[in-house]
């Protein structure tokens, strides 16, 4: 048992003579799991009535004949050209109102019968097929689920799902606020999908009913979750223990994933940060997807082993990159680490993307040495790590509700993006070292000291009672600007819901440009505030930060309530990264909660507790250069087998800590929460 590797393969491509040589390089590589058939559909189904599975047969014949596991996919992530010019009901219709022809991928209607229909008859024979075969653990359905589709199949599939959640027309109007404009319906006929030619101006994020748009997101989003669904079920007949999954893609917006995570057997998802200065946007990206089920570890399913190939810009990792942001999915809870992809195509779109196998097909490339090697250092740790959960007594709530409809609101500011705010209190509690889990606003609460809820527009479900009973038992909940707006239809509140808990009201708010800074102080220190600066008005809160300039200067814009035993938090500007950091800082050390490596910017650790209760400290080395670490994060190194007390430039170093004489017992104490129970390893 140990971390699977090894990634997604399509031999396919290639004639079989280039697979013999692809297995000896998987051998060198230590590469022990394929994820194939991804998109083999047309190859599979050539015809409404015919299937032919020789090519799947012989790629999966190889690769258990050496020994590797599989990851099957149903193939259903592009449909065929031959469903489409037969059926032309399986392509989208796009926002413009556009009905595309056959091509691309993602371009499959959700609600068209005839696409369900191929797509669960070609998945139930595949999975008829190749059920029970030793070296398939887990089942991969689509790919990288995505996209909008507003036909008039998708329309009456809305409307449908609109009757399920209203129940009325009264119901209805009363949600979507349809008084405004003349808007009213009598009709469940009379609703049409906001698009382009309905509601919206200057494209998607531009409505004149949020209400409306915000449904729909939500309905598009349940449509493809539908056909997931059917595809599993077809599994099922067949197969009904080996998991079930599909790839999602981090921190995505169309897809709520929170929606969706019930469904999968265990989470998988593709890592593809915009730069290669993300470290900290992809330790959120790690958090969110090992959240979504209660903390289970995840699969790292793709990443690239050096450059993608679909941006105008696509840096090179740099020497020791790949080995760092591998180390670190593992840190934050990947019991898989895969690549996209294993040999690198010679045509079409990827020919440039990066692979573990070049067009050369050679061994001795600096990439394939830097994968073999993490190989084999993955091999040599064996199953230290598998199942292991992260102890956090911090969380951060995300929601997709509060993304959408903050993103689709005419006001306060169009500048101000979700997850730019989420992702600037996640930065400052990853490099303060804090343990934290990312779950939904629907989670329970009660093991968590300290609960961060950036931009969290929309309150739901109770929410309001439970962040308050979080602070009453001696906790610290932080909320910041446009924080507890809107209800679950995405109309205001007459009177906010957070506000007792916060001590505060917020009466204006005043939106400005980019270059615009109004400074805020805070505790004597002076920081930069930008985009939008709310006029807080304290009602039993003290004003730990103030506004500098403008009519509402010495005025509050940083807030702490007492709460029975505890505090609450609330941040009424944008404040700059080392204002959050400030902010957050503060937060943590009441609650003693301060990695060991807090001073240092950019020392990464993590701690994650095994099923038997081994706890591993990961300090990870984003830096330049090397960095001295204090004791607290120094010890023998799991990896090396040696003492590290230096941690060079993408440096990895894992520690147990009860074997670490260096580490505090205030830091064992500090992280010392029981973990859950395990993913059953495959």
């Amino acid at each position: 048992m140990k971390i699977r590797y090894g990634g997604d393969y399509n031999p396919e491509q290639w004639p079989k003579d280039v697979w013999e040589e692809d297995h000896r390089l998987f051998d060198a590589a230590h590469i022990d799991t394929l994820t194939v058939g991804v998109f083999t559909w047309a190859l599979t189904q050539p015809g409404p009535d015919v299937y032919d599975f020789s090519t799947l047969d012989a790629i999966i014949e190889r690769a258990a004949a050496a020994g590797r596991r599989i990851c099957l996919a149903t193939g259903t992530g592009a449909h065929p050209a031959w469903m489409a010019r037969a059926h032309p009901s399986v392509t989208r219709t796009d926002f413009e109102g556009r009905k595309h022809r056959f091509g691309q991928r993602h371009n499959s209607c959700p609600s068209s019968p005839d696409f369900r229909r191929f797509s669960v008859e070609v998945a139930r024979r595949i999975a008829r097929r190749y059920a029970g075969n030793p070296a398939i653990v887990a089942w991969h359905v689509g790919n990288e689920y995505g996209g909008a589709c507003y036909c008039d199949l998708c329309a009456a599939g809305f409307r449908e799902w609109l009757r399920a959640r209203y129940g009325s027309l009264s119901a209805l109007n009363a949600a979507w606020y349809t008084t405004f404009w003349s808007h009213t319906f009598t009709d469940w006929d009379e609703i049409e999908p906001p698009s382009a030619l309905t509601e919206h101006w200057r494209g998607p994020d531009h409505t004149a009913f949020q209400g409306i748009t915000l449904d729909y997101l939500r309905f598009m989003s349940d449509a493809m979750l539908a056909n997931y669904r059917d595809e599993k079920a077809a599994i099922r007949q067949s197969d009904p223990d080996t998991p079930v999954t599909t790839n999602f893609m981090g921190l995505y917006r169309p897809i709520d994933y929170h929606r969706w995570a019930a469904d999968l057997d265990f989470v998988s998802w593709d890592n593809y940060p915009p730069d290669d200065r993300s470290a900290a946007r992809m330790a959120l990206a790690h958090d969110l997807m090992r959240g979504l089920k209660g903390g289970q570890p995840f699969w790292l399913m793709e990443q690239t082993p050096s450059v993608t190939a679909c941006r105008d810009v696509n840096p090179l990792k740099r020497p020791g990159v790949m080995r760092l942001w591998s180390w670190q999915a593992v840190a934050h809870g990947a019991d898989a680490v895969l690549f996209f992809q294993m040999r690198a195509g010679r045509g079409a779109s990827e020919k440039y993307h990066g692979a573990v196998i070049g067009h050369s097909g050679r061994s001795d490339t600096r990439v394939f040495r830097e994968v073999a090697d993490l190989g084999a250092e993955l091999s040599a740790l064996g199953p230290v790590t598998l199942g292991a959960r992260t102890p956090a007594r911090v969380a951060l709530l995300f929601d997709w509700d509060s993304w959408w409809a903050l993103e689709i609101s005419d006001g306060p500011t169009r500048l101000v993006r979700y997850l730019d705010v989420v992702t600037a209190y996640h930065r400052a509690l990853w490099q303060l070292g804090a343990d934290l889990d990312v779950i939904p606003v629907t989670a329970p609460l009660d093991d968590y000291d300290v609960v961060v809820a950036p931009a969290l527009h929309m309150i739901k479900n109770g929410l309001a009672d439970r962040l308050a009973a979080v602070a009453f038992r001696g906790g610290t909940v932080l909320t910041t600007f446009l924080s507890g707006r809107v209800d679950e239809d995405d109309n205001a509140f007459r009177t906010e819901p957070l506000s007792p808990l916060l001590g505060i009201r917020v009466d204006e708010w005043d939106a400005r440009e980019a270059s615009y800074v109004n400074p805020v102080t805070i505790n004597g220190s002076t920081f930069e505030s930008r985009l939008l600066f709310e006029l807080v008005i304290p009602e039993g809160a003290d004003v730990v930060g103030t506004y500098r300039t403008d009519f509402y200067a010495g005025t509050a814009a940083v807030t702490r309530n007492e709460w029975g035993a505890g505090h609450a938090w609330y941040v009424g500007a944008a404040l700059d990264d080392a204002g959050v950091s400030a902010v957050i800082r503060e937060v943590l050390s009441r609650h003693g909660l301060l990695g060991p490596c807090a001073d240092l910017p950019d020392v990464e650790t993590a701690v994650r507790v095994t099923p038997d209760g081994d706890r591993l400290l990961f300090v990870l080395n984003h830096g330049a250069a090397p960095v001295e670490l204090p004791p607290a994060c120094a010890g023998v190194d799991l990896l090396s087998g040696h003492p590290v007390r230096t941690l060079g430039p993408n440096g990895v170093a894992i520690y147990s800590i009860s074997a670490s004489p260096g580490v505090s017992s205030a830091w064992k104490t500090a992280t010392a929460s029981p973990p859950g129970p395990a993913i059953t390893q495959m």
